[in-house]
């Protein structure tokens, strides 16, 4: 049995959910690789750069944060500076948790050299559950693989307006064989000790370098858990936040309804979906190798790295959608699942209390559900 902030990897047989379905299958008549899979809020505030306040007393806004679009709704009579509050903690959290900014957490305990760096807490909690899910996985979700994504840096691919997919042949390169055995090779998760204060990555046995951290797998789904938790102490009973893909709902919608997230159909338009997730006080978090990715000589390459080759995972898998009571069970579970393929990802999916249902999309068309189906709908695929 392992913890993992409230969360508790669990037997099959002590599931707390009674399945409608255990799994269900469906195909869609066309589907090509590449993709576009992502959870969309029919409720979401429309893309605005400031505060927006309704008349049906809903504040939203969306901001550029995290390298995505950040959409928060909060339902009820509240100010817009409750609205600033939350996006400022979004903030606040990616400035300890980035790879990438100078000074954060996880830059200062990659650049220890090997010493003791001392960290918030809350780092050391994400941290902690990133382990936590590295030894789920036996070892799949690693989080001390950071040489390897700053080596194949695929956040480059993003484009100024946060949208995804397949960049041009000639706009990106692959890394040497040399350069990724190297990153792969650079210490590993046995280096990595956490302690009350401070988080130390040592140097490996026989030297080299040691290896660096990377929660771009799990801190999106940590964030939105603590935005919700702060909206929930401020009195807010109806929110939505979407921090690119990883979604969390509060409570209800002002008709006591609960939020409605679709699941975009494939290469649809933006009202084509394949399924719908009534959700309150859920979340809804979807990983796939569409997120982040680019071709080069007709190959096909995503973000989603396998520890074990230091090369985009191969799976079946085009998008992993995760129903759980939280947002970073969602995006851990979502990761698993396309790292692990569809034929094992249901029995990590098992293992975790919290978990409610999966979407998974694979590389064919077929589309499986697999857990508690009540509050899903799969529409028709046509």
């Amino acid at each position: 049995m392992f913890a993992l902030h409230n969360v508790l990897f669990k037997s099959m047989s002590n599931s707390k959910f009674t399945r409608k379905s255990a799994l269900f299958r469906k195909c869609l008549n066309s589907f090509r690789l590449i993709y576009l899979v992502s959870a969309v809020v029919f409720s979401a505030a429309m893309l605005t750069g400031c505060a927006d306040k309704q008349q049906d007393d809903r504040i939203s806004d969306t901001r550029l944060l995290l390298d995505t679009y950040c959409t928060i709704v909060i339902h009820g009579d509240v100010s817009s500076e409750l609205l600033d509050e939350a996006f400022a903690l979004c903030a606040e959290l990616e400035a300890l948790f980035s790879i990438t900014i100078e000074g954060s957490d996880v830059w200062r305990i990659n650049h220890a050299e090997g010493e003791p760096a001392k960290v918030d807490s809350r780092t050391r909690d994400v941290i902690k559950a990133g382990l936590e899910f590295g030894e789920l996985s036996d070892g799949m979700f690693d989080i001390t693989i950071g040489r390897l994504t700053r080596l194949w840096d695929f956040g480059r691919h993003r484009q100024g307006d946060g949208s995804s997919g397949p960049t041009s042949e000639d706009s990106r390169t692959v890394p040497l064989s040399s350069d990724i055995e190297d990153a792969k090779n650079a210490g590993n998760i046995k280096d990595l000790l956490i302690s009350e204060e401070t988080v130390w990555v040592r140097e490996p046995d026989g030297g080299g370098d040691t290896a660096w951290i990377d929660l771009g797998a799990i801190a999106k789904g940590y964030i939105a858990d603590e935005i919700a938790a702060f909206l929930v102490e401020s009195g807010v009973t109806g929110a939505l936040i979407d921090l690119g893909g990883d979604v969390v709902t509060v409570g209800n919608r002002p008709d006591g309804s609960p939020w409605r997230i679709a699941l975009r159909k494939p290469f649809g338009s933006t009202d084509e979906w394949i399924g719908i997730v009534d959700a309150s006080d859920f979340a809804v978090v979807s990983s796939g190798t569409y997120e982040r990715s680019f071709e080069k000589d007709g190959v096909f390459y995503h973000h989603i790295l396998d520890p074990f080759t230091g090369m985009p995972a191969e799976t079946d898998i085009v998008s992993a959608t995760v129903i759980a009571e939280s947002a970073v069970i969602g995006e851990g579970l979502s990761t698993i699942a396309v790292l692990a393929g569809s034929e094992r990802a249901s029995e990590y999916f098992e293992q975790v209390s919290g978990f409610i249902c999966a979407v998974l999309v694979l590389d064919d068309g077929e589309i499986l559900v697999i857990g508690d189906m009540r509050m899903l709908t799969i529409g028709d695929m046509g």
